[in-house]
This record gives structure tokens, sequence and C-alpha cells, in this order.
């Protein structure tokens, strides 16, 4: 069992390399969540023709922003949340980190709706809801034995994903006459839109935990090899499986949107190779789910520790914590299993919502306002340089937050501009640069730093190529 939680990684516990970043991030984007992400795209109106390149950009631009956030582990050597005290506040990250805990929760049950789905199959159970517990109680045990387990199941996930995937891949060319089904409808810049929002959602909501799997990394690895192995992984990952979704969803219609598991079961062909493509979908997605649970555990202690001071509990508590967690969570699922697509989409274009202005105010203020220079003791500390409430960044965060209702386009809420806008999503988009043009020159002139302002030793000094260099 992992002995940290949310306390600093000391260098003589640090290990690992990049590549390792880029296993864990391949194998948990290339599974079967991501794939009816990508069939979203089409199911809601784009054709596949569209989607695929939409994807591909919107996993791109979320992807950047992604790794830049993994990119402040090694160097910081804590937890993405608990770095986000140094904006925050240490009491004012709770709010937050309840936003947080209630995306852990939303992913881990959309999550074990589908491996329950899998975990029926496989053992011949009479419903899917059955599977569900199960499948719960095996992320459960993974989360707990923490890091190096969960490095181990992304590793594995990437080898299943690319061999599984990858004949999906071919089963789909070989089974359907794919060009009958792709260029058939006229390029729709709202479904474009959809399906670029649907690709940067998917990797933006990774970024209040990213930094949770490179922290343990050595001071010295260069933020560049963290860069580029996170986002390789992730972005390579994630659009090699919306793409294989975008594609079964344009073929297959209405028989992939009642049993998303069971039809890329049958598109695997004899009962052998579908029996092993239900063990592929449920690699995929222990290793996803145990992100959540892990997240979720980190970020729940780090709202209770923000009001107790405590940084480390005990093997026990972290069972409990965790245990509870993956219950609430497969609950969830087991109430909400019907109209999983339709649910899912709102899911995640209601996260992109209140996560795009919590990235942009981290990453400008670490990249481009304090420039890297943190104090970790006082992260951990009500009364030290980070104080408990900083009301500029609580300000702009709910700013970046109402910056985005007109443009909203979701099932509970339509905004006023969207429908100028044909009905394309581009709150995300708002959301960033709003909250960014204002935050950064606030906090330009809110911020000061001390001479001897903690800046990790060791660490290597070569820049992200956004991250321009300090002038004192």
């Amino acid at each position: 069992m992992e002995r940290r939680t949310i306390d600093p990684i000391p260098e003589e516990e640090r290990h690992g390399s990049p590549a390792g970043l880029f296993t864990l991030w391949f194998g948990a984007s290339m599974q079967i969540t991501a794939v009816v992400d990508g069939a979203l795209a089409v199911v809601f109106g784009a054709d596949a023709l569209w989607a695929i390149p939409a994807l591909l950009i919107g996993n791109v631009l979320g992807g950047v922003v992604m790794a830049l956030h993994s990119a402040q582990g090694p160097r910081l050597g804590v937890p993405q949340m608990i770095s986000s005290r140094a904006q925050f506040g240490v009491l004012g990250a709770v709010l937050p980190l309840v936003l947080v805990i209630l995306m852990y929760l939303g992913f881990a049950a959309t999550g074990s709706v589908l491996a329950g789905q899998a975990v029926r199959r496989i053992l011949h159970l009479p419903n899917a809801t059955l599977g569900i517990p199960l499948f719960g109680a095996l992320t459960a045990v993974v989360a707990v034995a923490g890091y190096r387990l969960i490095h181990l199941a992304g590793r594995v996930a990437t080898v299943t994903g690319i061999v599984g995937l990858g004949y999906l891949v071919v089963a789909v060319f070989t089974r359907y006459d794919v060009p009958a089904h792709v260029g058939v409808k006229p390029f729709d810049a709202a479904t474009f839109l959809l399906a670029v929002s649907l690709g940067a959602g998917w990797q933006l909501t990774f970024g209040p935990y990213v930094a949770d799997y490179s922290r343990y990394l050595p001071r010295s690895t260069s933020e560049r090899a963290t860069f580029r192995a996170t986002f390789a992984g992730t972005v390579t990952g994630s659009v090699w499986a919306m793409s294989l979704g975008a594609l079964i969803a344009a073929v297959a219609g209405d028989r992939f949107l009642s049993d998303q598991v069971g039809f890329v079961g049958e598109l695997a062909g004899p009962a052998a190779l579908g029996y092993v493509m239900y063990l592929v979908v449920l690699v995929g997605k222990v290793t996803a789910n145990c992100l959540n649970a892990y997240g979720g555990f980190m970020s729940i202690l780090t709202t209770v520790t923000a009001f107790d001071g405590r940084s480390r509990i005990t093997p026990a508590a972290r069972v409990a914590y965790i245990t509870g967690f993956s219950a609430v969570a497969t609950v969830i699922a087991m109430a909400a299993s019907a109209d999983f697509l339709d649910n899912f989409k709102n899911f995640i274009l209601l996260l992109l919502t209140v996560f795009t202005p919590w990235s942009a105010i981290n990453l400008v203020d670490y990249y481009l306002v304090s420039r890297e220079r943190v104090d970790v003791p006082a992260l951990y500390d009500p009364d030290g340089r980070y104080g408990r409430w900083n009301v500029p960044a609580l300000s702009c965060y709910a700013l970046g937050i109402l910056a985005q209702v007109p443009f909203l386009a979701t099932k509970l809420y339509t905004g006023p501009l969207t429908s100028r806008l044909g009905g394309a999503d581009v709150s995300w988009i708002v959301g960033l640069a709003v909250t960014s043009a204002v935050y950064y020159p606030w906090a330009r002139r809110t911020t000061t730093f001390d001479d001897d302002t903690a800046d990790a030793p060791g660490a290597s000094r070569e820049r992200l190529p956004d991250a321009p260099q300090y002038a004192e």
C-alpha cells in the first residue's frame, strides 16, 4: 500500500521516468468511455467525416492544458488540488474541490455503468446492474494499493487497448461499408463545435488530478519531457478511441445506442473473441476508474485537512475513504444507468463550465504570475503566505463560470447567445479566455514574493515553450 497521501514526496522517494506517464494516460484514454464520447459527436448530429477532425482539435487543445498541469508534478511533489491552494487559499481551494469530488463521482459512476455491462457478459449475470458492485470492489482494491499499482494497470491497459481497439478498427472496416456511411451529411458548424467540446472536455477534466501521477518523478525531471509524455499519451489514446466511436456510431446507429459494450463484443466476432473484448473493456475501465477513486480520495482528504491541518492519515482511514467513495459511486451507477448517452454528454459539458476557469487560474498563476515559485510548506498552513481565502482568485473563478452562461448549450439550460451561434457550445472557450484575461492583471498587482520564496532545489530549469522566463 502506498504510504504517502497529500503530503509532499521527499526526494529520496522520487522514482520513475516520464515514459510511465505516457502509458498511464494512454491506457486511461484508450478505453470504452472514450469510444462512447466519440460516438456522441455522431449520435447528436455530426457526420463522422467532420466529427473525427473536430475530436482531434478538441483533444489537442484540451491536451495542452492538461499536460501543462502534469508538468507541475515533479517540481512541486504535491497533489494537483493541494497546489491550487497557492491560487485560492488553503480554505478557498475547498470550493473547486467540492466540484472536483462531484466530478470524480460522476465519472466513476458512468464508467461503472459500462464496466457493469462487461462484467455481466463475462460472468453471465442476468443483468448489468449486478456487475456494477463487483467492478466497484475491484476498483477500490487497486485504488487502495495506490500509485505503483495504478501505474502498472496503466501499462497493462496500454497493451490491451492497442490490441483490442486496434482489432476493432479493422473489424469496422471489414464488416461494414464505412465509406457509404461517412461524408453523407454536409458540414455543420454547431455539431462540429460540439465534437470539439467533447474532445476538449475529456482532456480538461483530467486537469484537477493529472499532477497526482507525476509528483513522484525526481525533481530533476525535465518539464518538457513530462509535458510531452503526458500530452502524447492522453491525446493519442483518446483520439484513437474517439475516432473508433465516431465510426461505430456512423455504421451501427441505434444498435450501438441500446447496448454499447454488447455491440463491441458482437463486432469482435465469434464468442471467444467477444469474451476477450469484454476483458479488454474491463481492464481499460479498471485503470480509468482507479484514477477517479484515487483522485476522489485525495480530494476529500485535501478538503478535510484544510480545516484540521493534517497532511497524513492512517492506512485504515485510507481504506475507509476509498471504500466509501467507491460505494457511493456504485450506488449512483446502479440508479442512473438509463439514458446513458444523453446523460453523459450533458455531464461532460457541465464539467467544462466549472473546470475551465479553475484550469485558467491555476496555469496563469503558476507559469505567468508566480513563475513556478511556490512555497510548498505554506500550502498546508492557513496562516501562511497563501492565507485562508484568496478573494481575487475566487472572484475570477465565479466570473469565469458566469461568463459562460450565455453560451451554454446543454439539456438543462441553453444560453441566449447560443442560438445566434447555430446551437454551438463555445462556453469553455469563453471561460478560458475571460478568466485568464481578468485574473492575470489582477494577480500581478496583488501577488508579492519574498526573496526566500520556495523554489524547489535541483529542479530542471528547462522551460515549456509558453512559460516565459521571470524578470525580476
